[in-house]
Parts: C-alpha cells; sequence; structure tokens
C-alpha cells in the first residue's frame, strides 16, 4: 500500500509541471539513395516521450507538442541515423532522406519465420514498446494475452512461475516457438516452458504470434499457432537502463540493460540481467528467478555476424496439483504438494517440494547481402537443459523403486517414508539457414531449413528413505534417453500477379528420426524407434481492393508426430499415430485514418487429433488417443479506433468459435467395493466439446492520454466457459469470467536520466473470483461416481508498480 501511495504521490508532483502542447510536426522520411518512401521508420524527441512510425507512404505525424528548441531523431533498420534541431513556433513540416549507406540489420534474420504485409493469414505483432509497458514481473503468457484467441492461466495464480497460454484452444505443446528463427520448443515434449527464461520479454525487440498453420518455420509443427521472438536489435548509441517494479504477494524485479552502441561504426556489445521472485498467490507458491543476455555483433555494410547468449534459472515450489474443488469456497490459496503427517501426526509440508532447472542458450547468427535484392542467413545453435524436481513421498513401497522389502527380526517392512529426485539433462543443437531473393512489388521467394539434433537424459533416484534397502549408494531408480534427429527444408514465394493480386506458395518436407531407450519411472521398457516423412504445403491470395480494403484466402496442412509423453505412456499394443491438420482462413482488413478493423474467419479440421479418453495402458496409466475426427472453427475480429484528437485509443477483439470432437466415447476406471479394479465402463457422447477451447474469448483495451507524458489504460478479458475434459459435462467446467485491470504510466525527461518511466498497474480490479485451468480424475468405486480433481484460483486484486531509468 505504501508503494501505490508514494507512486501517486509522484505522479502528482510531476503533473504539477505539465503544460499542454499545441502544434505539430508532420512530413515524409524517404530513402536517399533510391528515393523510395519509407515505412516503419521511427521518429521520436531526445526530451519529450512521444513518438512516431512513418506509414507505408512514409509519412508521418506528431501532435500535442509545445513551443520551444527540440532534437527530432530519425530511425530505421539498415541506415544511419538522422537528427534535426528544431525550434518550434508553430505547425512545422520536416521532410528528411536518410543516408543510403545500408548496415545489414538484424530483420534479415527473420524473413524466413514471419509473416509480412500481404501474407494470406492472421497474425499480430508486438512491438518492444508494448511489451516494455506491461512487463513489470509476470511471464511471456500475460504479456501476450492481448493478442486474439489467447487464454493464460498461471499454477501460482498470479502470473509469475509456471504460467501457460492457448491460442485457439491450442496448448503450447502445439505452438511452434522461436528466438532468432531458432526453435525453441523442447524436441522430446514438444512444450514451452517461459519460467526456464525468465525476463526474455526484456530483451526482445518483437514479438509476432501467427494463428493457424501459419508459414514454414524451424523446429516443431506449428500445429495451430506459431510465436516468434526477435532478440534486441542493433543500438546505434551507447545506453544503459534500469527496471526496478513490485507488489503483490512480495512479487519484485530487477532489470539492468546496457549497450556499448556502434563502436568504430561496426561493432556492438548488448546486455541484460534480471532477477524476478515472488510468493506466488498459491500457498507456498514462491518463484525464484534468475537470467541474462549476452549479445555482440558485427553490422558491415554486406555482413552481419552476431554471437548471443541467454540463460534462465529458476526454482519454483511445485502448484501442479491444483486445489481441490471441495476447497475453493473455504481455502482457495490451498496448495497439497509436499504435504505430509509428521510423527507426531500433524499436517506438514515438504520445503524442497521444489522444481529446478537451468538452461543456457547459445547462437552465432551469420547474414551476407549478396546483391541488392537477395541475402543469405544462416545460424549455429546450442542449448544446454539440466534440473530436477523432488518429491517427499508417504508409505511408498520398496517394489515401485526396485527395491527390497526390509525385514527386522520377524517384521516384514514393505513401504517407506522417502525422497525422490526426478532429473533429466539434454543437449540441444543444429544449424538453421535461410536465403531471401526478392524483386521489388513483384516477387519474393525464401529458400530455407534446418537440421537439429537433440540428446536427452532422463533418470530418477531415491536421495533418502526412512528404511535403508538394496540398491547402489546413489539408489538409482531409472534411467532411459532420448536421440531425436529433426531435418526440414523449405520453399516459399510470394508473387505479384497484377498490381492489386498475390499469390503465396509455400512447401515445407520434414524428417523425423526419434530412438529412445531405457527404463521408466514405473520400472517398464522404453525401447523404440520412430521416424517420419512429413509433406506440408501452403498456399493462399491476397486481394488489395484498395488503399482501405483488403481480402485474403489460404490453405495449409501440418503434421505433427506424437511427443514422448504419448509413446511412453501408451500401451505397447496400440501405438500413437501422426495427427494431421487441414487448416482454412478466411480474413479481410479495412483501415482508415485513425480506426481499422477487420475479420477472420478459419476452420481446422484434425485428423487423428491426440486427446485424453481415459482409456489406460497395460499398466493402467491414461493415455492419448488419436481420435478420428475433430475440428475448431470460428471468426476472428478486431477494431480499433483514435478519438478527441487521438487522446482515447480503444482496440477491442473477440473470437467466437465452435471446436468439437465427433464421435467421442468416454473410458472411465471402475473398482469394486473393495477398490480391486474390475476394469474400465464405457460412456459414448457423440459431438463433444474439446478441452480448455471457450467458444467466446474477448478482449479491450481503452487507453487515455491527457498530456503526452501520462497515459491511463483499462484491460478487459471474458473468458467463455471452458470444460477441463473432453465430455462436455458441466460438472467438469470452468465457469466463464470477466477480468479488468487499470495502469497508468508517467515519463519525464530530466538533466540527469534521458528519461524516468513510472507504471502502476492494478490487475483483477473488481476483485473477481474466478478460476483459469484445471483436470479431473473420474471412476467409480461400488458402482458410485466419485472422482479426484485439481483447480487453478487466479489472483483476487493485486498491485505492480515500477521505475524505469534510461541513461
Amino acid at each position: 500500500m505504501k508503494t501505490i501511495v508514494i507512486t501517486l504521490i509522484l505522479v502528482f508532483i510531476l503533473l504539477a509541471d505539465t503544460v499542454t502542447a499545441q502544434f505539430t510536426i508532420s512530413g515524409v522520411i524517404k530513402d536517399k539513395l533510391k528515393n523510395k518512401p519509407l515505412a516503419g521508420a521511427h521518429i521520436s524527441f531526445e526530451t519529450k516521450p512521444v513518438s512516431a512510425i512513418s506509414n507505408e507512404t512514409g509519412n508521418y505525424s506528431i501532435s500535442n507538442l509545445k513551443k520551444g528548441k527540440i532534437v527530432l531523431t530519425v530511425s530505421f533498420i539498415g541506415f544511419k541515423n538522422e537528427k534535426r534541431f528544431l525550434d518550434l513556433q508553430n505547425d512545422t513540416t520536416v521532410n528528411i532522406e536518410l543516408d543510403g549507406t545500408i548496415l545489414m540489420g538484424d530483420e534479415v534474420n527473420i524473413i524466413a519465420t514471419r509473416a509480412h504485409d500481404k501474407y494470406p493469414t492472421a497474425y499480430s505483432s508486438i512491438s518492444k514498446k508494448e511489451i516494455g509497458a506491461a512487463n513489470l514481473g509476470k511471464d511471456i503468457p500475460y504479456l501476450l494475452q492481448g493478442t486474439p484467441s489467447t487464454v493464460a492461466t498461471s499454477d501460482a495464480g498470479n502470473g509469475v512461475g509456471y504460467s501457460r497460454i492457448s491460442i485457439r484452444g491450442t496448448d503450447l505443446t502445439r505452438i511452434n516457438v522461436t528466438i532468432n528463427g531458432i526453435p525453441l520448443n523442447d524436441a522430446e515434449s514438444q512444450g514451452v516452458w517461459f519460467v526456464d527464461l525468465p525476463d526474455i520479454a526484456s530483451s526482445a525487440e518483437n514479438i509476432q504470434v501467427q494463428r493457424g498453420v501459419g508459414t514454414s518455420t524451424n523446429g516443431a509443427g506449428a500445429f495451430g499457432a506459431s510465436i516468434h521472438f526477435l532478440t534486441s536489435d542493433l543500438h546505434q548509441d551507447p545506453y544503459g537502463e534500469l527496471d526496478i517494479s513490485g507488489g503483490s504477494f512480495n512479487t519484485f524485479k530487477s532489470t539492468l540493460h546496457f549497450g556499448t552502441g556502434l563502436i568504430s561504426g561496426k561493432f556492438s556489445v548488448d546486455g541484460r540481467l534480471s532477477y524476478i521472485c515472488s510468493d506466488g498467490y498459491i500457498d507456498r507458491a514462491f518463484s525464484n528467478l534468475k537470467s541474462y543476455y549476452l549479445s555482440g555483433g558485427y553490422y558491415g555494410k554486406s555482413t552481419t555476424i552476431r554471437l548471443i547468449t541467454f540463460s534462465g534459472f529458476e526454482r519454483t515450489y511445485q502448484a501442479w496439483e491444483g486445489v481441490p474443488k471441495d476447497s475453493l469456497a473455504t481455502n482457495r490459496t490451498y496448495n497439497p504438494a509436499g504435504e505430509y503427517t509428521d510423527k507426531s501426526g500433524k499436517i506438514a509440508y515438504y520445503d524442497n517440494q521444489t522444481d529446478n532447472y537451468q538452461q543456457d542458450n547459445y547462437q552465432m547468427i551469420f547474414s551476407q547481402q549478396l546483391a541488392s535484392n537477395w541475402n543469405l542467413n544462416a545460424a549455429l545453435h546450442y542449448t544446454k537443459g539440466r534440473g530436477y524436481y523432488e518429491n517427499y513421498n508417504q508409505a511408498a513401497s520398496f517394489s515401485s523403486y526396485a527395491l527390497n522389502d526390509v525385514i527386522i527380526g520377524s517384521d516384514t517392512i514393505t513401504t517407506t517414508d522417502l525422497i525422490n529426485r526426478k532429473m533429466m539433462d539434454n543437449d540441444f543443437c543444429g544449424i538453421t539457414f535461410s536465403t531471401n531473393y526478392s524483386l521489388p512489388d513483384k516477387l519474393k521467394i525464401t529458400l530455407g531449413g534446418a537440421w537439429n539434433r537433440y540428446y536427452g537424459r532422463h533418470f530418477g533416484k531415491v536421495i533418502w528413505a526412512e528404511y535403508a534397502s538394496n540398491g547402489d549408494s546413489e539408489r538409482n531408480w531409472y534411467s532411459n534417453t532420448g536421440l531425436k534427429k529433426d531435418f526440414n527444408i523449405y520453399l516459399k514465394a510470394n508473387y505479384q500477379l497484377i498490381s492489386k493480386l498475390s499469390l503465396f506458395a509455400d512447401v515445407q518436407y520434414r524428417f523425423v528420426s526419434y530412438m529412445m531407450e531405457g527404463t521408466l519411472d514405473d520400472l517398464r521398457s522404453l525401447d523404440q524407434l520412430h521416424t517420419f516423412n512429413f509433406f506440408n504445403p501452403k498456399g493462399g491470395i491476397f486481394f488489395e481492393l484498395n488503399k482501405k480494403n483488403d481480402l485474403y484466402f489460404s490453405f495449409g496442412i501440418a503434421n505433427r508426430e506424437p511427443s514422448r509423453n504419448n509413446y511412453k505412456d501408451a500401451d505397447p499394443a496400440r501405438m500413437p499415430a501422426k495427427e494431421t491438420l487441414y487448416d482454412y482462413e478466411l480474413g479481410y482488413n479495412f483501415k482508415l485514418p485513425g480506426f481499422s478493423a477487420g475479420a477472420n474467419g478459419y476452420y481446422m479440421y484434425y485428423h487423428d487429433q491426440l486427446v485424453l479418453t481415459g482409456e489406460i495402458n497395460n499398466v493402467g496409466e491414461a493415455v492419448m488417443v488419436n481420435v478420428p475426427r475433430s475440428y475448431r472453427a470460428g471468426i476472428e475480429l478486431y477494431a480499433a479506433i483514435e478519438l478527441f484528437q487521438k487522446k482515447v485509443q480503444w482496440s477491442v477483439n473477440a473470437t467466437f468459435s465452435r471446436n468439437k470432437i465427433k464421435n467421442f466415447t468416454e473410458y472411465v476406471d471402475a473398482y469394486d467395493a473393495d477398490w480391486n479394479p474390475i476394469g474400465q465402463d464405457t460412456i459414448y457422447h457423440g459431438e463433444t466439446d474439446l478441452s480448455f477451447s471457450p467458444d467466446v474469448i474477448i478482449g479491450s483495451v481503452i487507453t487515455y492520454g491527457p498530456v503526452p507524458q501520462l497515459s491511463f489504460s483499462l484491460q478487459s478479458k471474458y473468458i467463455g466457459r471452458q470444460f477441463i475434459d473432453n465430455t462436455s459435462t458441466l460438472s467438469r467446467s470452468l465457469d466463464g469470467y470477466f477480468v479488468n485491470g487499470i495502469s497508468a504510466t508517467y515519463t519525464i525527461k530530466t538533466k540527469v536520466f534521458k528519461e524516468i518511466g513510472i507504471n502502476l498497474t492494478v490487475n483483477n480490479l473488481f476483485n473477481q473470483k474466478y478460476v483459469s485451468n484445471g483436470w479431473v480424475y473420474p471412476y467409480y468405486v461400488g458402482g458410485k461416481y466419485q472422482e479426484i480433481n485439481g483447480y487453478f484460483p487466479q489472483a483476487m486484486i493485486n498491485f505492480l508498480c515500477g521505475i524505469n531509468l534510461k541513461l
């Protein structure tokens, strides 16, 4: 509370000196060498917190400026910055031609994996400025939840630690994620855990979210969406920046940025150090997160070489089990993880019921301009991951750990209290490449691909037991390995058939080899080998009716191999098959100065999608099963408008969808009255809803800037009902929820700091009680229905505030 009061006092003190602006600067930005307009050039001022981006004709306009001397700066990737010293006394036109001496910029590295103008698919791009405005400590899913069709959830309840995102109901095991075009998805599980790279957002120059199959990319197939990160771009001037924020649940974040700018016109070094900690909303769901980012680059007129390393370490208390449904009303922060009964009969919690993981990433990115319309890009990468999570178990059977029963005198002891540790150690390396050729306003061609190799080691140990048994001194429990090789090559082209009509084609071949050996934690053999040959074609058409209206249509096919969990849990007599997605996208965009709107309709048909049905393997564990037919169909709407001389901006998006499985049959475990298993009951449900796929998702952001230095924002999100299994059973669903947050930002220029920014954010403004995730295990005992479940309630009203200092 003290932090809020202090922040508000600072804001009002600073506001006292604010004078309303009254003039406008406008003009055109051009390439001096080619005498062509530059779209996307950045126009800013050294002493004012306002800026603009030039449009497709190179025009820009900045209003509400007060009179006096100012320094205007124009920058564009690949060109030298240009400055103008002005004495503003009235509306002024400033046309600028940027120097044609080109430095190879970082954007050439990501052309191959990104969608761009006139690409026939649905995508959203989040700029560095937008990322920074919301980056007070929460994880990536919460920074992206403003994009259409997204749902974010957090195990700890406050967005710090283990957090997840789904896009169109597709989870992170089916979303392709890259950083600088290099795959981030774990090769075996195909998942992404942003907690392993805390505060990576602070090193992101731009994030693009593609919905649907999208463009061909490296790594696991995009099976519903893609997220592509571009890390920090070239800074021509030296800089230093410090971010400090904190708030509810003892959340604290500190980030230090630094950079040398261009040295001798060709070299630069950029870096970041971050620390984040939080107690979490859920009991004991603490997080302790550390990370760094370091980049060194050579920027020539036709050659760029960048060496990048970034790393993250996380230690989090487990909150994976959720809160039992019957505890939500009485104790919605209850966390059963690590709970046991001590010798005196009291409930206690194991202190180190934690997850611990470190991930180190290394990238070497090379770009060469071969000609004015042709460049070559290649990257080497290596990722080292290792860690463990620890569990305290009471009355664990010796046999389940391959240990002998203990005999003491005439007594045979079959169980013991123990602590087990499940560990992993993995190496991921490879090479990616792309070459891009273009004929201006006519043809763009990209040929690219990658080869990646993953080797993972999974092993478990009993590190303590109340009763010692046989086994070596390390009490090794299980050990297995996974070796995965992934090769892909793709060719994509965008051809301007006539002035208004462009055609797009994209074909990819992907080969996957996956071998597993050893024993699992249930002591079964894992030995198996799988290979796949995938052909993933895509095509589309983009029609520009005029400068205000455009239409597009695309069709794409994506294939996905089963994950490690799909294989290890499967019954050997019924191994999972590949999944195939057929994706149709139809979109319309309308643009006017100060207003834009659009719609994207999609139909995503799945053949053999892997889902949970309740079926079990030969040792009684749940498995994912291929269902022949399922689909996602919907329409995504968006609109943005500027009002009251651009002082008010309102952007809104909405998704209305149907997400169904055809002819779904549920399998439910059955036990007799003495808990002896007697088989599985089957229940035919017909057409059902896909789990965690709400029919309605609506997002809204209203921003009010009374003066350039100050802005207020109201963020709103509505998520419709979600089913937590695939049966469409109402009692196994999450109620829809409507959550609001409000934020205020204020920036000033001083003689000591180039800029001071203050940010205050209040989340869940109206104290809404809601649950964003859950799981359920239904079963019958003696003919009576019962279930075990876990739900993930999110934090009530809470706040974060921060200060940003730029040197």
